[in-house]
């Protein structure tokens, strides 16, 4: 199978790393800058479990237009504006019968596809409908990331926490290219699960996103000093009700499920969320992912938000910042 990791920062390098090392799959791998010189030099360095997995793709490129049509596209970009941006390359780079999985944070481009009586993308993230154009929502597979990772130096990955991707169908239904996609990754050694209800575990992981990511970057605190500050605890847990309030809205009931006060002081030391990696590193950051399209999806179905009003405000402003906007 020919498989493509479209973006190979923290996450998309981590699974770069155990595809190539497998040597199950024919892996290219898309990327650029500092990361994709050191991968072409030195090649990829996982720390994981407290030993190293060293691997050298056999293709790495910034230019997707020289690879053959792939089977899988790994897209690994940010749900920022790079992500539409790049529609075009991914679209032109899928075989006839391919498909992309979107490994990305938050409320993905593709939600209203065989959702019943909603269709098209979601302005916030897709504002010109490029992706939902070009890439199309039925050639994508929906996927949710439960994988920490950062990139400590140029080449070289840092995995802690859990370690495991959900994939799913956008109409939910069991079809043949999600069991190979499937089988695929596990091949290369990343313990893989398959959902018939990909939303539902979207908003799993949002409703901890939507607290911890975005207070994170506010403040430059890592999780583990979120959760013992009294004042950001209570925020957190403010933010988190918003949104398992919106899911359940939607129809995904996450209130017994989720712990809120337990899950607001989660956090170990040291544990930096993308967004506050992103923060410090200089980049733009996933607000409308994350929490724009929670407000968007409250407004549509009159749920209060007072607290994420507030935060996506400043969330806003501060990628505006940081974009020189």
């Amino acid at each position: 199978m020919k498989v493509c990791i479209f973006g190979a920062g923290a996450v998309g390098g981590h699974i770069a790393t155990r595809l190539i090392a497998a040597k199950a799959d024919e892996i290219s791998v898309v990327a650029r800058g500092a990361q994709l010189q050191a991968m072409r030099t030195r090649g990829l360095t996982l720390r994981t479990g407290g030993k190293e997995i060293h691997a050298k793709p056999a293709v790495a490129t910034d230019d997707p237009s020289t690879l053959p049509p792939q089977d899988v596209i790994l897209v690994a970009i940010k749900a920022t504006g790079a992500l539409p941006a790049a529609a075009s390359q991914i679209a032109k780079l899928l075989a006839p019968n391919g498909c992309a999985v979107f490994m990305i944070n938050g409320i993905p481009w593709w939600w209203r596809h065989g959702q019943k009586g909603e269709s098209g993308t979601l302005p916030l993230l897709d504002p010109e409908g490029a992706l939902w154009k070009e890439v199309k929502s039925e050639r994508t597979l929906g996927c949710v990331v439960h994988m920490p990772n950062e990139v400590v130096e140029p080449g070289v990955i840092v995995h802690t926490g859990p370690c495991h991707l959900v994939l799913g169908e956008p109409d939910n239904s069991s079809s043949a290219r999600l069991k190979s996609v499937a089988d695929m990754l596990t091949r290369g050694g990343i313990e893989t699960h398959t959902s018939n209800d990909i939303r539902r575990d979207v908003w799993q992981k949002l409703a901890l996103n939507a607290s911890g990511n975005t207070l994170a970057a506010l403040t430059r605190i890592d999780l583990g000093g979120l959760g013992t500050d009294p004042g950001l605890c209570e925020l957190s847990m403010k933010l988190m009700r918003e949104a398992i309030a919106v899911a359940a809205k939607q129809g995904w009931d996450l209130s017994k499920e989720m712990d809120v006060e337990k899950l607001a002081r989660r956090g170990k030391p040291g544990q930096r969320p993308s967004m506050l990696q992103d923060v410090t590193a200089g980049r733009a950051i996933e607000v409308e992912a994350l929490l724009g399209q929670i407000q968007a999806f409250a407004r549509e179905l009159n749920v209060p938000t007072p607290t994420a009003d507030v935060v996506v405000s400043l969330l806003r402003g501060l990628d505006k910042s940081i974009r020189g906007a």
